[in-house]
């Protein structure tokens, strides 16, 4: 078994990583305390090619692959979570959906764009009343005429508010049966009848755009639906496989971070006399850290290889989801023991990687949620 990244997949990280150090870093803090959506970091990844890592060379992507997705976010990730999930969402939850289940003239239109950062991406599934039960969808779509007319609104959607193109879902079936009377639909920022709510006020990653939406009488062109007739449901639950992917991949990456400001730390602080690296209790949370973030970046890793491979990866996808977010976790509250009192306050970043690090437990499906889709693979083979 080969675990030795191919030439491109580490010339990507080294680039990613140098990136994350020499511009996101020095204004990763600064972003997170204003709650500002850090359009400059966004505009140079797109120079670099970093919005583009999954779509194909003929539609102006890098065809880079979702082992580079995920060597990617971590990197970023590894110095600020919220540019992170920015880009795992434009290339996980839009671009990848487009990709596979678009028509030639819905990728044609959209993803040259969206691959050179002209346009932005989001993904609109959660509602008020249908989080980890997507099934409950209330927001509907009517055929009148070449159009649907939407109606509903959705909560928590990450890059919707700077986004210029939105993969969203609707009801286009009341009297369907639930899970299949749910249809996918591309939307526009400038469609007639679509607005952007509040910006939510977050815990942590507080530089990603966090919005609300709602369609009032929304106009969508017939030739704006995605994939099959009241086949969205499969599309979304499709898509979240790799966006679970994409969510590892973040959460590996604060772990990284944790563990790179706490082996720092530990040898620069002295009480009793000496370093705190030291001591043994310091020791054994840092060597716990390490070890659960290799295991992470390996169950991550595989879950990208084998989505790069077209192959099956609902479960290990929930398997990485799971384990990674778990860790992160972990690994930011111990980071935060490590540096004690200053760990508390924000004049070191594990104060900020130990905000990011919740949200993982949440979006893109719950760890419950991940405990469910996991046994039922399971017990269902």
């Amino acid at each position: 078994m080969d675990f030795k990244l191919t030439e491109e997949q580490e010339a990507i990280r080294q680039t990613a990583r140098e990136f994350a150090d020499e511009e996101i870093r020095p204004v990763a803090a600064e972003y997170d305390k204003k709650e500002e959506f850090p359009w400059p970091i966004v505009k140079k990844l797109a120079e670099l090619g970093f919005l583009g890592m999954i779509i194909p060379e003929e539609y102006g992507g890098t065809g880079a692959g979702n082992v580079a997705l995920a060597l990617a976010i971590m990197e970023i990730s590894r110095v600020c979570a919220s540019t992170g999930v920015t880009l795992s969402v434009h290339n996980s939850l839009l671009s990848n959906p487009l990709l596979k289940f678009g028509t030639e003239a819905q990728k044609k239109k959209y993803l040259p764009k969206l691959a050179t950062g002209e346009w932005l991406g989001a993904y609109a599934l959660t509602e008020s009343s249908a989080g980890s039960d997507a099934a409950s969808l209330k927001t509907t779509a009517v055929k009148k005429d070449d159009k649907y007319i939407l109606n509903g609104s959705k909560v928590w959607i990450t890059n919707a508010g700077v986004a210029d193109v939105i993969i969203t879902f609707a009801v286009t079936d009341k009297e369907g049966k639930r899970g299949r009377n749910i249809t996918a639909f591309i939307l526009e920022k400038n469609f007639k009848g679509f607005h952007v709510g509040a910006h939510e006020k977050k815990l942590g990653i507080r530089s990603s755009d966090t919005v609300e939406l709602s369609y009032e009488d929304m106009q969508v062109p017939e030739e704006n639906l995605l994939g099959t007739y009241n086949e969205g449901f499969k599309i979304a639950m499709d898509t979240l496989d790799g966006g679970r992917i994409g969510i590892a991949s973040q959460a590996c990456g604060i772990t990284m971070g944790c563990l790179e400001e706490s082996v720092k730390y530990a040898k620069e602080r002295r009480q009793f006399g000496q370093a705190i690296a030291e001591f043994e209790p310091i020791q054994w949370k840092i060597a716990q850290m390490a070890t659960d973030l290799d295991a992470a970046r390996l169950l991550t890793l595989r879950a990208a290889h084998l989505k790069d491979h077209k192959m099956p990866h609902t479960l290990e996808a929930s398997m990485a989801k799971l384990f990674s977010s778990n860790i992160c976790n972990k690994a930011a509250q111990n980071a935060v023991q490590i540096f004690g009192g200053y760990g508390y306050t924000k004049e070191y970043p594990v104060e900020r990687f130990y905000r990011d690090a919740k949200i993982t437990e949440i979006y893109e499906g719950t760890t419950e949620i991940q405990h469910i889709v996991i046994s039922r693979t399971l017990l269902r083979d």
